[in-house]
């Protein structure tokens, strides 16, 4: 039996990944402090606060986990420039270490495009700089140079997706894609920036493949989780309105723009020839998906 231990499995990513690594045969092991994911043949949920390393450590002796793919991390407030940042990385140094102390094998854990230095446009994992200001970025780019050392001197498999934008049921409400939605669906006024970036976007599900394909490879080190094809923001809300039959009105510009760079697209080279990773949605199709899973979660909270 295949099992593996993944953190942040009831996140926005992690469940999709929970059930791609299902699919594929795995009995997932999905501690958190609050367990809230549906009962399902191959899930293994129970009650841990990570940041009890004690606990942690005696959970990591008990199962001796080969496989861990860590997803967890803050997710509250600012969490760009929340201090919050650093007590995870902290954790998650600790969660590395006691992993390999007890058997570890293969470990994968989160990165993000916000590790990257925006200005340069696209995106590579071979030629951009780490040099984001962000106290997320640099944060997360520490755990990767930190984690791919220790891993090499370990004798641990290390793969880093570096997770680009992404949409799909279960976004915080709040995000762009959710709040254009439901706004739409509800035919209030659509409140957004001028929306004159590009940025690269992927659906949840096909964000979830490509982690569960690259844990299975042999690639290892960075690899964007990214679709190579950046899209204007306004093109984005245009095409839900275009779907939702939305007649009302779109005030562009009723918000500020949250990041200067025209333009952030990641290289998907290493994904597409090295893992083999191909999407399922388009865009069109990803947001079709999406907007009717908001269509039957407004109805059901009605």
């Amino acid at each position: 039996m295949k099992k593996i231990l993944i953190t942040g499995a009831s996140g926005f990513i992690g469940r999709c990944v929970t059930d791609e690594m299902i699919k594929r045969g795995y009995t997932v092991y999905a501690p958190s402090l609050s367990p809230s994911l549906p009962p399902q043949d191959g899930l293994l949920q129970s009650r841990l606060d990570f940041f009890d390393r004690e606990a942690l450590k005696r959970y990591l002796a008990e199962h001796r986990f080969e496989n861990l793919i860590h997803l967890a991390w803050y997710v509250g407030p600012k969490c760009h420039m929340s201090p919050g940042n650093m007590d995870w990385l902290g954790l998650s140094l600790d969660l590395l270490k006691s992993f390999a102390e007890y058997g570890g094998k293969t470990f994968l854990g989160a990165g993000t495009v916000s590790e990257y230095d925006f200005s340069c446009g696209l995106l590579r994992e071979d030629a951009t700089a780490l040099a984001n200001p962000s106290l997320y970025g640099q944060s997360k780019a520490a755990l990767y140079n930190v984690g791919k050392s220790f891993c090499r001197q370990a004798g641990i498999a290390f793969k880093w997706p570096r997770i680009f934008n992404l949409y799909g049921p279960y976004e915080r409400p709040a995000r762009l894609m959710p709040s254009v939605i439901c706004s739409m669906l509800k035919n209030e006024d659509v409140k957004v920036s001028p929306c004159t970036k590009f940025l690269d976007y992927l659906h949840v599900y096909d964000t979830a493949r490509g982690i569960a394909s690259l844990f299975e490879s042999d690639v290892t080190d960075a690899v964007n989780i990214a679709s190579g094809q950046p899209v204007q923001l306004r093109a984005v809300v245009e095409e839900i309105a275009r779907q939702t039959e939305f007649k009302g009105r779109i005030l562009w510009g009723a918000l500020e723009e949250n990041f200067a760079d025209p333009v952030i697209v990641g290289s998907n080279v290493r994904l597409t020839q090295e893992v083999g990773w191909q999407p399922v949605y388009t865009l069109q199709t990803g947001l079709r998906q999406t907007i009717d899973w908001w269509k039957e979660f407004l109805y059901e909270h009605v």
